[in-house]
């Protein structure tokens, strides 16, 4: 096997290749691989003025911009899993990341943006084309879904190039495919050192949210990056949440249902056709 591995997404995103390539194949498919990945980081990053994200988060109530595919995509589902999840799920959590000094903003405009609760569920509507209008104060952030996103769209660039087996990890999101098992460590929450369970993955994503690295004291208050939009409360708990689904996009976003939800069964799971476990 051969492995490479690049910044982005916020964290370490490592491909693995199975297959025995040439130099100028395996060249070639890494290269495919992290293009697809800094595709999506260029699209959708809260950080870059650029972005199809931080352009929505400028846009004025009514006005409405176009997207590209990909951010298109990623929209649609978000808002899919807002409305099916009734608000647990919910991109509109920017504005108490700010608050919080989890993302960069002005505490000024936190006020005049809706956190995603239930009032103001819907604070943005996209077309069939692309086209985003906003139709309620809100910022937006879709590192809940994103970097799920961007491991599958590596993974679409290795099979467009023919790779028969690989597995694409994004800081613990993962999705593996071909005839090869992937061994994965799931950290204990409580003990974020050691590890709680190992699972065998083989044609599959899994992704695992927890607390445990972005948990801090604000103001007297412990905050974490999970927010509960609907509660304005962040998730401080020593708990993960670790679910399996046929995509990592799918399985990234559903981490959120589960841990705000605390039910590993939850209804929706099968929906998406998905398992989880919570330690």
């Amino acid at each position: 096997m051969k492995r490479r591995a690049q910044p982005w997404l916020g964290t370490l995103v490592e491909v693995t290749l199975a297959d025995a390539l040439g130099d100028a194949a395996t060249a070639c498919a890494f290269d495919a691989a992290f293009g697809a990945v800094a595709e999506v980081h260029r699209l959708m990053s809260y950080h870059d003025a650029a972005s199809d994200v931080a352009q929505i988060n400028r846009m004025a109530v009514g006005s409405v911009i176009r997207v590209d595919a990909h951010t298109a995509n990623v929209i649609h589902m978000a808002l899919h899993l807002n409305a099916v999840t009734d608000g647990l799920f919910d991109i509109g959590c920017a504005s108490k990341l700010v608050e919080w000094g989890y993302l960069p903003g002005s505490t000024e405009k936190i006020a005049e943006t809706s956190s995603g609760n239930a009032a103001n569920r819907i604070s943005l509507h996209i077309d069939d084309a692309g086209n985003v209008r906003k139709i309620a104060p809100v910022l937006i952030d879709l590192g809940g879904i994103a970097k799920g996103y961007a491991i599958d769209a590596a993974i679409n660039a290795l099979q467009a190039l023919g790779i028969a087996s690989a597995c694409v990890n994004a800081g613990g999101d993962l999705r593996v495919f071909g005839e090869n098992a992937y061994p994965v460590m799931i950290r204990d929450p409580r003990a974020p050192t050691q590890i709680a369970a190992r699972i065998e993955l083989k044609n599959a994503a899994l992704a695992t949210s927890g607390s445990y690295f972005s948990q801090k004291t604000v103001l007297g208050h412990e905050r974490s990056a999970l927010v509960n939009c609907g509660r304005g409360n962040a998730l401080v708990d020593s708990v993960s949440a670790t679910v399996q689904a046929a995509d990592c996009m799918t399985a990234d976003a559903l981490t959120k249902l589960v841990l705000l939800s605390a039910d590993p069964r939850h209804p929706l799971l099968q929906q998406f056709g998905a398992t989880a476990f919570i330690i």
